[in-house]
């Protein structure tokens, strides 16, 4: 494998990653929050997600173990690759306590509005220990938000050593994914610290999981890549990325927005998707 298809492929994952500082920025320098633009392109991010994971990711990952495997062996293999990905994720999210888990967040309209909401039923003015609670919200959502990025790290590594297209498509959806987890970490620590390097700092320290997954997942799995190994996480990454759309992602875009901007981002996601896999075919 090629020195410089690993760059490459680390390069897309930590610009994926680092995204959440894309989201401190919005909730630093919007007076007012963008939230039906947000509700859009995170319909958007599940259109691309969605539709990648279904229509090519699945696919190659039944053709790499139908190859090593057979036919019906492979397709099995591959099915229950897919739903273990999806059980992972969802373990993952179980593990996370709702009221600490970014993806069960409420809206945030930005440090610089009022009426901030965290997920713990407290607002910007409630309670004396109103800092001591957004900051351990602050705290627990980067770390979270740091497991999750693991295994999308992983997705977003290997799909680019597998298809530099296809990784640079999950890479793009991830980023736009990460925008409002950057939101969750940076707002309540701002509240809580008043300092912006200190949001700006969990943020980003939260968002280099998905770099620091990729390079351990690759360091041990190196050795037992092959065509069986690709297919196994490559079906393992499909289920991965629907659930992340299913239940992050869109649920989020509704909660910003209305139904209908959410759906449309949807669809356009998957036009594009599907414009981009017919101009690289």
């Amino acid at each position: 494998m090629e020195s410089g298809n690993i760059l490459f492929a680390l390069g897309l994952t930590l610009f994926a990653g680092l995204s959440t500082g894309i989201g401190s920025a919005m909730a630093f320098l919007s007076k007012k929050f963008n939230a039906k633009f947000l509700a859009a392109a995170l319909g958007f991010s599940a259109g691309v997600m969605i539709y990648v994971s279904l229509v090519e990711i699945f696919v190659k990952a039944k053709d790499s173990l139908t190859e090593f495997y057979g036919y019906k062996t492979g397709y099995i293999y591959t099915t229950i690759a897919f739903f273990a990905g999806i059980a992972i994720i969802a373990l993952i999210d179980k593990l996370v306590p709702s009221y600490e888990n970014p993806h069960e967040l409420k809206n945030f309209h930005g440090v610089n509005g009022v009426g901030l909401e965290t997920g713990l039923g407290i607002g910007v003015g409630a309670g004396v220990d109103r800092e001591t609670k957004l900051m351990r919200m602050g705290l627990f959502s980067a770390l979270a938000i740091g497991i999750h990025n693991f295994p999308e790290g992983l997705a977003t590594f290997i799909g680019a050593l597998q298809d530099p297209a296809l990784g640079l498509s999950i890479a793009v959806a991830i980023a736009i994914h990460n925008i409002p987890e950057g939101i969750a970490v940076s707002a309540p620590i701002y509240y809580a610290t008043k300092s912006r390097k200190k949001a700006f700092f969990y943020s980003f320290l939260s968002g280099l999981a998905e770099p620091v997954g990729a390079i351990v997942g690759y360091f041990l799995l190196r050795r037992f890549i092959n065509g069986a190994t690709f297919g196994i996480i490559f079906a393992s990454v499909a289920g991965i990325m629907v659930y992340i759309s299913l239940d992050e992602l869109l649920p989020t875009a509704e909660e910003y927005g209305e139904h209908h901007i959410a759906i449309i981002g949807l669809v356009a996601g998957m036009a594009v998707m599907a414009a981009s896999l017919l101009l690289f075919a």
